[in-house]
C-alpha cells in the first residue's frame, strides 16, 4: 500500500502561558515523538504513530505510547530497542507533476494523486520522511511540483511576502499580442483582489510566459482570462532559482545549495 502524509496536526507541545510564562524562553521546544521521527526520516508519521502506540518506542529508557508524547532535543530516542538520531535534515524533491493528478494526499472520483506516483519510487533514504507538497498545482496543470519534509520551508515558499518567483508557460486559445498582455505587467484586478505586476514575455501567438510572486487559487489562468486570453494548457517550469530538468512523472532531490540558493532558504531561520 502507498504511503500518505497524514493530515495536518497541532502544533508541538508547549507551555501554558498562564501558568508557566516563559518557560521555553531562550531554551530548545519539544517537539511531539511522532513528528519528531518523521522529520527526521526514521518512519512515516502514520508508522510512527503505530510504532509509538505499540509500545516500540523510548525516550531516556522509558517507553512512551503517545504519539503527542513531548521529546526534546538531544533526548536518548529508541525504536525496537535500537538508538536513532532524531536530527532532521531539510530534503526537497523536484517532482515532473503529470497532468490529471491531484496534489492531495487523497484520490477523488478515481483520480489519482501526486503521492501514488511519487512516493513508490523512493528509494529507502528518503521513503521514511513524511513529504509534504510545497503549494499545488491544479489537476490539469503539469510542471515542477516540489516537495520536502520541513513544513518550515512550506510556509517560506508560500508565503506572499517571500517573494519566490513562479515561472509559468501558458497555451492560450485566442491569439496573444503585447497590447492584451500589458495589463498583467502593471497588475490586474481579480475576485479576490489585485494581482501583483507579473513578468510577461510572449513566446509566440498561443504560447505566454507568466511569472508571478504570489500563488493564488488559479492565479495565472484567471490572469489571462481576465485580458481575454482564456488558457488552454498551464506548465510550471520554475520555483524560484530551480529549474524543471527531469522526465514527466519522476523527481530528482536538491542540493543544499539549491535549497539555500534557488529557494532562498536556510533550515532553522524560519519561527515556528
Amino acid at each position: 500500500m502507498n504511503r500518505k502524509p497524514p493530515a495536518r496536526r497541532p502544533p508541538p507541545p508547549s507551555s501554558n502561558k498562564h501558568a508557566h510564562p516563559g518557560r521555553w524562553e531562550g531554551k530548545a521546544k519539544p517537539d511531539w515523538i511522532a513528528r519528531a521521527l518523521a522529520r527526521a526520516g526514521v518512519l512515516p508519521q502514520k508508522e510512527a504513530e503505530d510504532a509509538i502506540k505499540a509500545g516500540r518506542v523510548s525516550v531516556n529508557g522509558k517507553v512512551v505510547k503517545q504519539p503527542l508524547a513531548p521529546v526534546l532535543p538531544g533526548a536518548a530516542v529508541r525504536v525496537d530497542g535500537l538508538p536513532v538520531s532524531l536530527k532532521a535534515p531539510t530534503r526537497v524533491l523536484a517532482f515532473h507533476k503529470p497532468a490529471e493528478l491531484l496534489t492531495s494526499t487523497v484520490s477523488q472520483h478515481r483520480v489519482g494523486t501526486v503521492y501514488e506516483v511519487l512516493l513508490p519510487q523512493l528509494p529507502p533514504e528518503l521513503a521514511g520522511f513524511t513529504w509534504h507538497a510545497v503549494g499545488r498545482l491544479d489537476r490539469g496543470t503539469t510542471g515542477l511540483l516540489l516537495f520536502t519534509n520541513d513544513d518550515k520551508l512550506v510556509t517560506h515558499a508560500t508565503s506572499p511576502d517571500t517573494h519566490l518567483t513562479k515561472r509559468y508557460v501558458a497555451t492560450v486559445f485566442s491569439e496573444a499580442d503585447e497590447e492584451k498582455v500589458e495589463p498583467l505587467r502593471h497588475g490586474v484586478q481579480l475576485e479576490d483582489g489585485p494581482a501583483r505586476p507579473a513578468k510577461v514575455r510572449l513566446r509566440d501567438a498561443h504560447t505566454v510566459e507568466v511569472t508571478v510572486t504570489e500563488g493564488r487559487n488559479h492565479q495565472v489562468k484567471r490572469m489571462l482570462g481576465a485580458v481575454g486570453l482564456p488558457v488552454r494548457a498551464l506548465h510550471r517550469e520554475a520555483v524560484g532559482g530551480v529549474e524543471l530538468d527531469v522526465p514527466e512523472g519522476s523527481f530528482r532531490l536538491l542540493t543544499d545549495a539549491e535549497v539555500a540558493e534557488g529557494l532562498r532558504y536556510t533550515p532553522g531561520t524560519n519561527k515556528e
